[in-house]
């Protein structure tokens, strides 16, 4: 029986998607809940599972199409169609077949360690031939791990291999916990905190940077993407690139953007953080920085000067003043960039925020997010000090009126009230605004609350 596969509804006000890659091709096996299809929505990529097992026998839309939810995409033939199609079996041939000596135990073992096919990535059985019990060496067939290595790189998803670059693991070397023994997320993070040890095989070594990367040629297995650009080639834009340069351009032709900064003293909060942070990890799981810190104290500023958590109306024209407080964090990717949202962040305590980010930065860094985790943001947040910015100017996130950045931490000398000098730990925090919502007046108003409330907190405090 054939099934035809329609493009799947990612999220609740998801009307289509984008086929970005075919991890299947026409004619290749694929078994159920195995990732055949790269859908991209709204600058989220998710695999899309098989709901048969069986082979694909047509591809409807090519890469790079857009098409409505609903629209069929591709026809799989059920693996008990093709069973079914086959000719029933004549008296003779059941005959021999009853007649024929059965297996021996060596021929039963060497079926069971059998090669697997191709975009399987099926494990293999620990099963031991006689020869190998009886201490005779076993015969290998050649070049079979490297094939084996072949097969189970063609079974793990481009998130995966993603996240196995940024954390140094050979996905080749590593045990996989999925259906079918497939390499997930999780293998990899599992096998990055066990370190290079923890191979089961030794991987090949990796080439130097240089040979990597400076004199690496274009060719039909080295293709120059976004995430890993070669020097002297034209990267082809993904459909989240494409969303991520409208949105940009949007943003700054249609809101008038200004700019301000504050210097605030985090002494209080950093000493506060670093007695916290070891008993919240060791507790929830779950690394504690200041970014919770942060937030906490953006919605308790944007309940004071709620015109920050507003946007403008073009079509009344009008300003909408937001309800609810739904912050969104800016998380940089290395192909792209996601903003998803935690949700009445005003009604979660700073350990709450805590537990929603790590949830979304983890979930983000692992391709997990779903198109509702990025909607309905009302006001964004946005951690550049993680990668050493002292002030920057950020694009605000079109339907926003305001973007606030946590600058770098650092130690300075500072003039204290009594006139003595100390050791302060500094941080600049600067607000880009849409000026058709937002004028200096409340804007300086915003970022004056915010730093007055964020050099009021700790040492000491419940989180």
């Amino acid at each position: 029986m054939a099934t035809t596969i329609t493009m799947p509804q990612l999220g609740e006000t998801v009307t289509e998607g984008t086929v970005e890659r075919w991890i299947k091709k026409a004619g290749d096996p694929v078994e159920k809940y195995e990732a055949f299809l790269e859908v991209s929505t709204d600058k989220v990529n998710s695999e899309v599972p098989s709901p048969v097992t069986g082979t694909i026998r047509e591809l409807l839309v090519q890469e790079g199409t857009t098409v409505a939810t609903g629209t069929p995409i591709a026809v799989i033939d059920e693996v008990g169609a093709a069973k079914a199609a086959q000719p029933a079996q004549s008296p003779e041939t059941q005959a021999d077949r009853d007649t024929a000596p059965p297996k021996t135990r060596d021929a039963m073992a060497e079926s069971a360690n059998a090669e697997p096919v191709p975009g399987f990535n099926i494990p293999q059985l620990e099963v031991k031939s006689a020869a190998a019990s009886s201490g005779a060496p076993a015969k290998v067939p050649p070049h079979s791990n490297g094939q084996r290595e072949e097969a189970a790189l063609r079974g793990v998803s481009p998130a995966v291999r993603r996240l196995a670059r940024e954390h140094h693991v050979d996905v080749r070397s590593v045990r996989g916990s999925g259906a079918n023994g497939r390499v997930t997320a999780d293998d990899v993070l599992a096998a990055a905190k066990l370190g290079p040890a923890s191979a089961a095989t030794a991987a090949p070594a990796a080439p130097a940077p240089a040979e990597a990367r400076g004199t690496a040629k274009p060719g039909p297995g080295n293709t120059s993407t976004y995430a890993d650009p070669i020097p002297g080639t034209t990267i082809s834009l993904s459909s989240m690139r494409r969303i991520i340069a409208e949105r940009m351009v949007e943003s700054r032709k249609t809101a008038p953007h200004a700019w301000s900064m504050v210097e605030v003293d985090v002494t209080n909060v950093w000493e506060w953080r670093k007695r916290e942070k070891d008993r919240f990890e060791r507790d929830t799981g779950v690394k504690l920085t200041l970014l919770p810190f942060f937030i906490r104290a953006v919605v308790e500023s944007l309940a004071v000067f709620p015109l920050m958590n507003s946007k403008f109306i073009a079509d009344g024209p009008a300003i909408h003043v937001e309800k609810d407080m739904n912050i969104g964090i800016a998380i940089g990717l290395p192909a792209n960039l996601v903003v998803p949202v935690i949700k009445h962040a005003d009604k979660l305590s700073i350990k709450g925020i805590a537990l929603a980010a790590g949830d979304l930065i983890d979930r983000a860094r692992r391709n997990k997010l779903s198109a509702d985790d990025l909607k309905e943001g009302t006001f964004t947040v946005n951690n550049t000090g993680a990668n050493g910015s002292l002030a920057s100017a950020p694009i605000i996130n079109a339907g926003q009126a305001g973007i606030v950045t946590m600058e770098t931490v650092v130690k300075r000398p500072m003039v204290m009230d009594d006139d003595a000098i100390a050791i302060r730990y500094m941080m600049n925090s600067c607000l880009s605004l849409d000026h058709r919502v937002v004028d200096g007046y409340v804007a300086s108003g915003f970022l004056a609350d915010l730093k007055k409330r964020l050099e009021s907190m700790g040492p000491r405090g419940a989180l």
